[in-house]
């Protein structure tokens, strides 16, 4: 016997419709590309997005065809999210931060139609489309302007490209939320980028999931402001989840600079952000070096990298901001774990609270996760047991887009490449990348932790450990520091600082200077390059 209950299909269009229907005057204030802003709202999205959809359509766009951007996070690229899956399309967005090769092979890969981008791009596409085998339309995303279409003949105007479709349009009426509905690669650190490709159900699901108080806790009364692109993994499902509670939204545009940031957080009354370390720590100093307050800012999720421990510190004691430490992955939508406290944690002291905040917390309702033995063995929620870290859920990927890679899963769970432990409330705690772990004498370290705690140092601008080769033990760890200017630190300094903190033989064998940290486009540190640059120095 089945429910007696209504079917309706879980699709991207519902969101919009929604927001459109009950929040209609939300705001949504977009940071202009070319300076300004623009103050729009859900109703004024959603007919625009209609009209650009019928556009798609009037170019011969055909079920499941890519469409891809290369945009800030802006009004216009909020239409593009819901015009391209609305009309059965797939929106394919383009981390512009990706090297011309690795862009040239993803749009290739994907067999994009249309690319849709920034002005602040033009040069990047221009200097990569003779490459492209199968984009056939270039959209710059701005009303006409005579100069820029006399230098460059070979790109159109969104606004004019959006008036070709009808103003009455309507969604496609045969989707099943099954079918594809964006497409997002990997960051590529080794081999080829891979593609995720997310369908209707799993992004409605995991939009759902996402603003439940036990993991972002966002509503209607919240004003939000999504400093993670939204050419990074969506937004990490926020421009799906902030109309589907109808809340405010504050899309900065390029300008992601702590000045620029700190101006928008106070000046739309913001109360809610999610952004990777690199970005709170530039927000940090501007705050501190103008003596501002956040007087409306109540929590910001953080991710995409370990947050040090002493970001965590600052936010609550300096700015009364709570920091909410989160886990995901491009192939899982990517919400993966939360940081969130139990009731029965509430009355643990502060400092005992303060240390829970530290770990990647629990996986929502959808997600599963489990450690593993090298035999695929799972191994007990101890706290103890360290393995590597497996998951799987519904908005988990099963495969690659194209098969990339043949079959990821094994005995139907998803591989993470992290290696972590997980304790008995569930809470999980990244202990590093399973190519990354330090193995010392037959023994781990994880480079994660001494990391987070480097970056509490005041001389420190940003630090990196790597495991170094060494005669003796196989592996040492070996601390790589960019300084803040006019400052020093020295393995002496480095020792002494460690001193209680870790065991002693966690601490690092030397301190190796440097300029830069190398990352890759979504703010990871490429340790392969500098393996490549100080694995031996241990040697000599």
């Amino acid at each position: 016997m089945h429910g007696l209950m209504m079917e309706q299909q879980l699709l991207i269009s519902g969101i919009i419709d929604h927001a459109a229907n009950y929040h209609n005057d939300s705001e949504v204030i977009s940071v202009n590309t070319n300076g300004g802003q623009t103050r729009t709202n859900y109703g004024e999205i959603r007919e625009r997005a209609l009209q650009l959809g019928s556009a798609l359509l009037k170019q011969g766009m055909n079920k499941s065809d890519r469409i891809a951007t290369i945009a800030w996070n802006n009004h216009r690229h909020m239409e593009l999210y819901y015009a391209i899956p609305g009309m059965g399309l797939v929106s394919h967005t383009l981390n512009p931060r990706l090297f011309p090769e690795q862009l040239i092979y993803i749009i290739n890969h994907a067999e994009d139609r249309i690319l849709f981008f920034d002005q602040t791009f033009i040069p990047l596409v221009d200097a990569v489309r003779g490459n492209l085998k199968t984009v056939e339309k270039y959209v710059l995303m701005e009303a006409r302007d005579e100069e820029i279409a006399k230098a460059n003949p070979w790109l159109d105007f969104y606004e004019e490209f959006l008036e070709t479709g009808d103003k009455d349009a309507t969604w496609v009426d045969d989707l099943d939320e099954r079918d594809a509905s964006s497409l997002c690669y990997t960051s590529g650190t080794t081999g080829n980028p891979k593609g995720a490709l997310y369908s209707h159900r799993s992004t409605l699901i995991h939009a759902i999931v996402s603003a439940t108080p036990d993991v972002m806790n966002i509503s209607a009364r919240d004003s939000i402001l999504p400093v993670v692109p939204m050419f990074h993994v969506n937004a990490w499902g926020i421009a799906y989840a902030a109309p589907l509670v109808g809340a405010k939204l504050v899309l900065p545009g390029p300008g992601l600079d702590g000045k620029s940031l700190v101006t928008l957080l106070n000046e739309e009354r913001v109360t809610f952000s999610a952004g990777v370390p690199t970005i709170w720590s530039g927000l940090i100093q501007e705050l501190r070096d103008s003596n501002t307050k956040l007087p409306h800012m109540e929590r910001t999720v953080i991710g995409g990298s370990a947050c040090p421990p002493s970001m965590i510190d600052t936010f609550r004691d300096d700015f009364d901001v709570e920091v909410i430490h989160a886990w995901g992955m491009t192939e899982l939508s990517p919400l993966g774990s939360v940081n969130n406290l139990k009731n029965k944690h509430l009355t643990l002291s502060q400092d005992e609270q303060n240390a829970m905040r530290v770990n990647q917390g629990r996986p929502p309702f959808g997600i599963e996760l489990g450690v593993f033995d090298d035999q695929a063995k799972q191994l007990p929620n101890d706290g103890v047991a360290q393995g590597d870290l497996y998951c799987r859920g519904p908005w988990v990927i099963s495969e690659y887009f194209g098969g990339e890679g043949g079959d990821p899963l094994v005995d139907g769970w998803f591989p993470t490449g992290d290696v972590a432990t997980i304790d008995d409330d569930g809470n999980m705690t990244i202990r590093d990348r399973s190519k990354d772990i330090i193995k010392s004498g037959g023994e781990w370290i994880s480079s994660v932790e001494l990391e987070g705690l480097a970056m509490a140092h005041p001389n420190i601008a940003d630090a990196a450990v790597i495991a170094a080769h060494h005669a003796k033990w196989e592996e040492r760890p070996l601390l790589i520091v960019v300084l803040k200017e006019g400052k020093t630190f020295s393995t002496e300094d480095m020792q002494e600082f460690y001193d209680g903190k870790v065991a002693k033989w966690w601490i690092p064998d030397a301190v190796q200077l440097t300029d830069e940290i190398p990352r890759n486009a979504t703010g990871k540190i490429l340790k392969t390059k500098l393996r490549e640059s100080f694995g031996d120095v241990l040697l000599s």
